[in-house]
């Protein structure tokens, strides 16, 4: 696939560079008083640099599936040493990364420090607060937005640049083009729910797992707590392009994966799909994979590269636990090399 005929899949969010060291479970953004925590941890603690950012880790782990050339990320960094160690590695994954370029904040980061299979994230944002549509909307930029056949948008998105969003999904109903969103955590639904409610109905695909699903019932006063019945309903709200059915799913770490699809008549058909299980000791991480850790990035990169693939439901689910699966037995989240292929 030629890069001159446009990535098919385009993902936006926050890039952000993950510290790993040692301690327990938290998950916060940085104050003040966290500031020293970065350096902290890449003198003192022996602490490896890794490309992050949810939407990012999920463009990387679809590209580790699809052709060349399939997939283009697009972020605010700082002009800083970081923002090249981004590039560098959606340069290694064969993602093309687009930054819009902040010459006041510095790249976001998120120190992430692990125990055992334990781990907490300080965040801090930095830079990629910082997006503005302007720089979507630039002639070079839109072009592949107008190429692109797939969106895929990290929900920590929603509470940077609403406006991006928005243009995306605008985009994809008008053409018809597939319009994929993730929660992203709890808070998302508990504390960003008017902006979440303003993209919903655009959606096609909702990824989230069971505390995010839980917070967006409670967040809208369903007063429901069952994964399914919770999945049917998002499934079934109100929907921009009727051209095909919004399909919900929600991960739940080591039980079967729910999907909702939306039967058109205020129903769903709902299945469960198993996880593939992985032997306690093979797990090195469970960041950004999905299966243990709030987070679902590469279970998203394995779904959306069978979404783009025009596979099955039931084998987009079973691509994303494949790739969750490799992804917690690496340092953060990453993929080995060299590749691995897909086998149902």
């Amino acid at each position: 696939m030629a890069a001159s005929e446009g990535y098919p899949l385009l993902c936006l969010e926050n890039p952000l560079l993950e510290k790993y060291g040692v301690k327990a479970n938290d998950a916060i953004l940085a104050e003040e008083k966290h500031m020293g925590l970065y350096e902290d941890l890449l003198q003192n603690c022996n602490a490896k640099l890794i490309a992050g950012g949810a939407a990012q880790n999920t463009a990387r782990g679809a590209q580790y599936i699809l052709p060349e050339n399939s997939v283009v990320y697009i972020g605010c960094v700082g002009k800083d040493k970081y923002a090249d160690t981004l590039r560098e590695a959606g340069d290694k994954a064969g993602i093309r990364t687009e930054y819009r370029i902040d010459d006041v904040q510095p790249t976001g980061r998120c120190g992430v420090i692990i125990t055992g299979h334990n781990r907490s994230l300080v965040t801090h944002l930095a830079a990629a607060n910082e997006y503005k549509l302007d720089h979507l909307k630039q002639p070079e930029i839109w072009s592949l937005v107008e190429k692109a056949k797939f969106y895929f948008v990290g929900g920590f998105h929603l509470t940077v640049c609403v406006p991006a969003i928005m243009a995306l999904a605008e985009e994809a109903a008008e053409k018809n083009k597939t319009f994929m969103l993730s929660l992203s955590a709890p808070f998302i639904p508990a504390f960003f729910k008017d902006p979440l409610d303003q993209v919903l109905p655009y959606t096609d695909y909702v990824v989230g797992n069971e505390s995010e699903a839980l917070a967006f019932s409670e967040s809208h006063g369903w007063g429901i707590t069952d994964l399914g019945e919770i999945a049917k309903k998002m499934a079934n709200l109100p929907k921009k392009n009727a051209q095909r059915p919004r399909i919900i799913i929600i991960t739940h770490g080591t039980e079967p994966t729910i999907s909702a699809v939306a039967d058109g008549n205020g129903g769903a058909e709902l299945k469960t799909t198993p996880i593939r299980k992985i032997p306690q000791d093979e797990i090195y991480d469970t960041n950004g994979a999905g299966l243990i850790n709030a987070a679902s990035d590469a279970f998203a990169g394995g779904f959306c590269a069978g979404v783009v693939q025009g596979k099955s439901l039931d084998q987009c689910i079973d691509m994303g636990h494949w790739l969750a699966n490799l992804s917690i037995r690496e340092l953060g989240p990453q993929y080995p090399f060299p590749k691995k292929t897909y086998t149902a």
